[in-house]
């Protein structure tokens, strides 16, 4: 390698990108650097392409690695190379933006040249971007919970899923959590998805009493998994599979197969790690390609919900504008007692 202000150029299918000072740092505790990050992104190119092709993505960046400071940036930036195309997407605020959709590797490894560690695309494609073709389920472990409490709560989701004629792919947050994405027609508003990621929860919840909450507010959850719907709601993204985290040990979040889950353990799963595994064993979500699922069954069970057990809207994360049918906004233990 060579001094820290020599830029380097590597070919990702057929296109070259340029690579300034691939020996900066990014994460001091593994002594890993920019050049780590694009080789690593090189490794797993068609796994973290197909999690983002065609989808509108924010960047999640860190220049100045992972102990530097760090932002979100939506909107594509001025010097765009011509070849990574965007899409036009409207946020809750009424307000709109360009954001990269990326179509090839050559687009991971150019925002991984501008410190772009964790890539969260929309779970829409330019082609529409107003209606879902993910439902993406977030496993989130509260404290005094761990990936295993949240492995427990996935079998139910899994089996919940298979009733409901869905079927889901698991994989690491790149932290203690799981997500679990079912690919769906792309026939419905964030709305409704937002909508059928409440209603799973609530299934959860009756299945798994003590274990899962839908609790929005942080003092209602407890030791529990929190089944978190508002990573539904539009402008809300989830790190992409193979994406890198900004945690020290540099964790990816790793795609598994079913039968993984039990005995996997999130942090084995690095940019070190990951590539030997992505050789061996290719992309284990490569087919989610082939599958669309609808969301009729899914649905359905709202309308029960809300019909037989007054099971309406939850709150909106606090950024959003109001939305109809939303319950009081008010955390429980500031809301005033009613007259």
């Amino acid at each position: 390698m060579g001094a820290a202000g020599n830029a380097i150029e590597l070919e990702a299918a057929g296109r070259t990108v340029r690579l300034s000072n691939p020996d900066k740092v990014y994460f001091p505790e593994r002594g890993l650097t920019k050049r780590h990050v694009a080789e690593y992104y090189l490794a797993v190119a068609d796994g973290v392409l197909r999690a983002l092709r065609d989808r509108p993505t924010t960047l999640e960046r860190y220049p100045d690695g992972v102990e530097g400071e760090s932002f979100f940036q939506k909107r594509a930036p001025k010097n765009l190379p011509d070849w990574i195309p965007t899409a036009h997407i409207a946020f809750p605020s009424g307000r709109t933006a360009d954001e990269i959709c990326p179509t090839e590797p050559a687009a991971v490894l150019w925002a991984a040249n501008l410190g772009c560690l964790t890539f969260h695309p929309w779970p829409v494609r330019r082609a529409d971007t107003d209606r879902p073709d993910e439902l993406r389920i977030d496993l989130d472990p509260q404290p005094g919970t761990d990936y295993h409490h949240a492995v427990a709560a996935a079998h139910q989701l899994r089996a919940l899923l298979e009733e409901l004629g869905l079927r889901g792919w698991p994989k690491t947050s790149g932290g203690r959590g799981l997500h679990v994405f079912v690919p769906i027609e792309p026939r419905w508003t964030f709305t409704e998805v937002r909508r059928c990621a409440i209603t799973l929860g609530r299934e959860l919840e009756r299945r798994m009493p003590g274990k899962v909450t839908t609790a929005w507010w942080k003092e209602e959850r407890g030791e529990r998994i929190f089944v978190d719907y508002n990573q539904t709601a539009r402008d809300r993204t989830i790190a992409s599979a193979y994406s890198v985290r900004p945690r020290p040990h540099a964790p990816v979040s790793a795609p598994l197969r079913w039968d993984e889950v039990d005995d996997a353990e999130p942090q084995d799963f690095d940019i070190l790690t990951m590539p030997a595994r992505f050789a061996e064993l290719g992309d284990v979500h490569a087919d989610m390609e082939d599958h669309a699922f609808t969301l009729d069954a899914v649905l359905e069970l709202a309308s029960r919900d809300e019909h037989d057990h007054g099971l309406g809207d939850m709150p909106y994360p606090p950024d959003y504008p109001k939305m109809p049918g939303e319950p009081k906004r008010v955390q429980p233990s500031r809301a005033k007692p009613t007259e």
